[in-house]
């Protein structure tokens, strides 16, 4: 679809005033010496007085004080480019400390010596996650739920207890408050192109940043208090986020960059400052440069193809602006369907790819959320995974591929691009429940099958465990597992099922495997399914920890059974254990398939025909009590192995009895 490329600004009228103008508008030259002694510390009063407030109720007047404080920011500028590194480093080194980030803003100051506004904007955006970080860590010195808002942060009483309220008003003037600057917010988001920001306002937070922690270590002194800095998010698994191959990518981004209608010609610098960080494994540099320049392109679609061209724009302050949220979501605030989903995607593909990516990458609460917690300041920006960057600008070439002119198909069938895009048409949600409902499983699955490898009892020793050949109860259990299954196999692949063993040839890995490779859709799933999800999630969880019990416990029995340390009552309770173990096996393994065959097409059916979940809820609820009481009846203070074998025939009958009656009427919808 043709996009519009005449975008001069993504600022509205009254913001571009505010961030490009009004803080010139004053020709003053302010003396530095004004709030800065002769040791370098900031003279707060002297900087606190530029702040206005109206006369009605004493709030902050943001017009004036923007327009008050624009000399002295500039003279602040002025000031740190007349020192050297080495000078700086002496003097303000120890300020940037209290944010255990001391070299991010190190290298804010070399940003401030260049003249790349590209630069100036990346290093304003660290800065300011980095700050919103540290804040939250003098917050928790008094306070115990930090605000996920930077705005609710810096109104917090905490922080005003530790800084003084007059300091926060200050701050809240450049970031945080939507009637400011609010210089955070229009760059994370992408409303900013690089000409927007002015040097002079990454400046004075540089410079406040260092004033801050002068009044920080005051306090401490005088309260004899210590700041503890939360630990970083560490990614973990990273090959799960592993969408595309990890190629040369780059070799023909930047002229996909340039030919793209989707990249805005006034955000250009962003993108290719972004692909150069890259290519010199600058990988954090590269993310906080791509997510909210596809989140200005995104916007753009959003708004030209749900015809609403005024959200393009910063919206007042008066009003929430278009963000990844709301162009993620299904439906807009009018109640009309969302069309953003259905253009992002290729014609001739049929999933869901790019909606899902962006909702696993940045939206579901179990994926990396990497806009989140990169521009929170959660994620050491040092140590960030290449895995990750990697993923971020693969995406990207997919959606500049998706807007480009037909001229360019031979682009799109390079030998880079060509296997990008095959790696998109196959991709599959991550971390969407449903797909964390199929990790669980298979992960339970491999932990039961290695049950068969737990040391046992020889042969010829279990005579000497009393009981130990009194196997009817555990018989019984197993063959009503073996007569359930054969009221499944309808739902299952073809010749899966052995009329000769019917439990050994479907309870298997491989076809759980098989199973969960089925490609649900999971882009808003309706909320039947999410709560269905929800208990079977629960059940799982539950039955990897009895496995996980079970093989701790009989290996330390069987250990203290070699080591002849069992009293009589406790070889006793190893014969029940290894009798229960017989059919637990095999029950845990059922479960299993009747969570994965209800995964499999409980979504499809909800989408062709919701009905109501209530009555099969309760059923499953009473599964989830069945495997909670596993978890109690099998853990090493309790070892109720009697119990469990009651309470095992009471729900296997209980599912013969409803699973056939419940898959048929599934069968029946579909």
């Amino acid at each position: 679809m043709a996009l519009p490329d005449s975008v001069t600004t993504c600022l509205s009228q009254p913001v571009h005033y505010a961030i490009c103008k009004l803080g010139f508008e004053k020709k003053d030259t302010y003396d530095i010496a004004n709030i800065l002694s002769g040791n370098g510390e900031v003279c707060w009063p002297a900087v606190t007085e530029h702040v206005c407030y109206l006369e009605s109720d004493q709030s902050v007047d943001y017009i004036k004080s923007i327009r008050s404080l624009g000399p002295v920011c500039e003279s602040v500028n002025s000031y740190f480019k007349s020192l050297t590194k080495e000078q700086f480093v002496i003097q303000y080194a120890s300020w940037f400390h209290w944010t255990n980030c001391t070299e991010v803003f190190l290298e804010v100051f070399d940003v401030l010596q260049s003249t790349q506004a590209t630069e100036v904007a990346l290093g304003l955006m660290k800065l300011t996650s980095c700050l919103e970080r540290a804040l939250g860590d003098v917050y928790l010195l008094k306070g115990n739920d930090c605000p996920f808002l930077l705005r609710d942060l810096l109104a917090s009483e905490q922080l005003a207890d530790v800084f003084g309220q007059a300091v926060m008003n200050v701050l809240k003037v450049f970031i945080g408050s939507p009637h400011g600057l609010n210089l955070r917010n229009v760059l994370w988001h992408g409303f900013a192109s690089p000409q927007e920001i002015p040097a002079k306002y990454c400046a004075m937070l540089l410079f406040l940043t260092a004033g801050l922690g002068q009044l920080l270590e005051t306090y401490l002194l005088q309260t004899k208090g210590v700041l503890v800095h939360r630990p970083y998010v560490i990614f973990m698994s990273l090959e799960e986020l592993d969408a595309f191959p990890g190629n040369e990518i780059l070799s023909i981004a930047e002229e996909l960059v340039k030919l793209s209608s989707f990249v805005l010609k006034i955000m250009l610098p962003f993108w290719i400052a972004a692909l150069t960080a890259f290519k010199q494994s600058r990988y954090a540099d590269s993310v906080i440069l791509l997510l909210p320049q596809l989140e200005a392109g995104l916007r753009l679609l959003f708004t030209t193809t749900n015809k609403c061209p005024n959200r393009l724009l910063t919206a007042e302050s008066s009003a929430l602006y278009t963000t990844f949220d709301e162009m993620l979501a299904k439906h807009l605030d009018n109640e009309e369907v969302n069309q953003l989903p259905v253009v992002l995607e290729e014609p001739a593909m049929e999933s869901d790819f790019k909606s899902d990516f962006l909702w696993d990458f940045l939206n579901h609460q179990e994926g990396p959320r990497i806009r989140d917690r990169l521009s929170h300041g959660e994620i050491n920006l040092e140590t960030f995974p290449r895995e990750i960057a990697n993923q971020i600008v693969g995406f990207a070439i997919t959606i500049l591929c998706r807007f480009s002119d037909e001229a360019m198909f031979s682009l799109k069938e390079h030998m880079v691009i060509k296997p990008l895009m095959n790696c998109a048409s196959c991709y599959q949600s991550r971390f969407h429940p449903i797909s964390r409902l199929k990790k669980q499983v298979l992960e339970c699955m491999k932990s039961i099958h290695l049950w068969p490898e737990l040391a046992t009892v020889p042969e010829e020793q279990e005579q000497k465990i009393k009981g130990l050949e009194g196997n009817a109860e555990a018989n019984t259990l197993v063959l009503m597992v073996s007569e359930i299954i054969p009221q499944l196999q309808h739902y299952m692949p073809q010749n899966c099922c052995s009329s000769d063993d019917p439990m050994n040839s479907v309870l298997t890995e491989r076809l759980l495997v098989e199973l969960c490779d089925t490609r649900i859709c999971t882009l808003y799933s309706p909320r039947p399914v999410l709560e269905v999800v929800v208990v079977l999630r629960k059940i799982s969880a539950q039955c990897h920890q009895v496995s996980q019990q079970v093989i701790a416990g009989a290996g330390l029995r069987h250990t203290q059974w070699l080591n002849k340390t069992l009293r009589s009552r406790q070889r006793h309770n190893y014969r029940r254990m290894l009798n229960s173990i017989k059919f637990l096996s095999p029950v845990l393994q059922l479960i299993l398939l009747l969570i994965t065959l209800e995964l499999v097409s409980v979504h499809s059916i909800c989408k062709k025909n919701p009905f109501d979940y209530q009555q099969y809820l309760k059923f499953l609820k009473s599964v989830l009590q069945y495997t909670e009481n596993l978890v109690t009846y099998t853990s090493p203070d309790k070892n109720k192995w009697d119990e469990t074998m009651e309470l095992t025939k009471k729900t296997l009958i209980k599912i013969k009895k409803i699973s056939d009656r419940k898959l048929m009427l599934m069968h029946q919808l579909c």
